[in-house]
């Protein structure tokens, strides 16, 4: 791959999917790319990039794909699901108890584990919300993994890592060498497509976004950008939980720490008096919000 080769593919992941790769990372495109380029029939990386030069959506397509692919597991990290078992639920419970409605948002579901983890959870706490509707969406930019994720067939080796054993007996059914999430589980999830750098209000307002192991790939830039689209998909007193190794501070002022509960936080705002129905927030957190 040429210097050249580099660049093109540098800025290209940069437009396409916030992908903020620096110049040492050469041999991680390699390694993604070289594969891609022989199940392509093509010679190798430089004449990849000279397809895609050429207007080759499909494979522009596949090498996104191919550079955002991450690692997911089961109850990752174990500490967020705590969070939301032992505080944010029970609190949004009470909160919500009035209108008995729930939307959670994963913004980076790749291949389901994570809001498969939420959907269990829920499901385990049956005495909060018995007779309540419950709406977990699940985004990606990979179609691929998205239709794992609606399949939802795992992998023993996949079942293994962070699932406890008696989620895996409770909740799915082998078939053959794999595992199913049964079908009351698969089915509080919805799957879809989203690319976080473009326009997401559609989704909606959400009561919990899992933002996890998505903003490290990004500049501080995007990284602003994405968080002022989020503080405002997040109803006042909704939740945002961030990756172990993610952050919003000297980024934004949108967000404020969650009390005592380490990578959860909460918009920096506060409801005042309404006019027309519609509630006015103070100055500062909407242009901290722009």
């Amino acid at each position: 791959m040429t210097p050249l080769d580099y660049e093109y593919l540098r800025k290209l992941l940069k437009e396409r999917s916030g992908l903020d790769l620096s110049a040492d990372k050469q041999y991680l495109v390699e390694s993604r790319l070289v594969p891609l380029a022989r199940r392509s029939n093509l010679a190798g990386i430089p004449e990849l990039v000279q397809k895609m030069k050429g207007g080759a959506e499909a494979l522009t397509s596949d090498v996104v794909e191919a550079m955002t692919t991450n690692e997911t597991f089961f109850f990752r990290d174990k500490i967020p699901f705590d969070h939301l078992k032992e505080a944010v639920l029970p609190a949004l419970a009470q909160a919500r108890a009035a209108r008995r409605s729930l939307r959670i948002w994963c913004a980076a579901g790749s291949t389901g584990q994570e809001p498969y983890s939420i959907a269990m959870l829920v499901k385990e706490m049956t005495a909060l919300f018995t007779g309540w509707r419950v709406e977990i969406i699940a985004t990606d930019l990979s179609q691929a993994v998205l239709e794992k994720a609606r399949a939802g067939l795992f992998s023993q080796f996949e079942v293994q890592r962070g699932l406890p054993i008696q989620m895996l007996v409770k909740y799915f059914t082998q078939k053959g060498e794999l595992w199913q999430l049964n079908a009351d589980i698969r089915g509080m999830v919805q799957h879809r497509q989203l690319n976080l750098l473009q326009d997401i209000s559609h989704l909606g307002t959400f009561d919990v976004i899992f933002c996890r192991n998505v903003l490290i790939y990004f500049d501080q830039n995007t990284k602003a950008g994405i968080f002022a689209k989020l503080v405002r998909m997040l109803e006042p007193d909704g939740v945002l939980a961030l990756g172990a190794a993610e952050s919003v501070v000297g980024i934004t002022s949108a967000f404020r720490p969650y009390p005592d509960r380490r990578g959860l936080y909460q918009p920096n705002t506060a409801p005042v008096a309404r006019a027309g129905g519609a509630p006015h927030v103070l100055k500062a957190v909407a242009s901290a919000a722009r």
